[in-house]
C-alpha cells in the first residue's frame, strides 16, 4: 500500500508520447505500486499555457520528463524544463522507449543530466523528493 503522495508535473511530448504519460498515472494508480503522486501536467493548450505551467510547477515537488523519440524537438517539453530550472525545482529524466534513440529535451545536458530507465526502483526513488 502507497504510503507516500508525491504531487508530480509531468512533462512529455503530446504529439508522440502520450500514451507513456498515460502509463505512469495508471501505474501510480495500480494497488501493488509503492507509490502515488498527484498529476499536475496540463492536459490542455491554451493561450497561457507557460503561465499555469509556472504556476503548477512551483506548486510541485518534481518534474519527471518523459522522454521518447522526438522530444529533442517538443518545444513545450523544452519550456518546461527550463521554468523548472528557474523556480529550482528538480527534474528527472525517465527513458520512456525501450527501443530505438530516445532523445533528450532541449535545454538538458548529457554529462550533467542522466537518462534513468523506467524501473519500479527508479521510480520509487523519483517520487521520495522533497521541496
Amino acid at each position: 500500500m502507497a504510503t507516500k503522495k508525491a504531487r508530480v508535473f509531468i512533462s512529455f511530448d503530446y504529439d508522440h508520447d502520450r500514451d507513456l504519460k498515460n502509463l505512469l498515472v495508471g501505474q501510480s494508480k495500480n494497488e501493488s505500486t509503492p507509490f502515488i503522486f498527484e498529476d499536475w501536467s496540463i492536459k490542455q493548450e491554451t493561450s497561457g499555457w507557460k503561465a499555469d505551467a509556472r504556476t503548477r510547477i512551483q506548486r510541485c515537488g518534481l518534474v519527471i520528463v518523459i522522454c521518447g523519440l522526438q522530444t529533442h524537438q517538443a518545444a513545450g517539453v523544452a519550456a518546461e524544463v527550463s521554468i523548472a530550472k528557474d523556480e529550482g525545482v528538480p527534474y528527472y529524466l525517465l527513458r520512456g522507449r525501450k527501443q530505438g534513440r530516445v532523445r533528450r529535451p532541449r535545454g538538458t545536458s548529457m554529462w550533467w543530466d542522466e537518462l534513468h530507465p523506467w524501473k519500479w526502483d527508479n521510480l520509487r526513488v523519483i517520487t521520495k523528493v522533497k521541496r
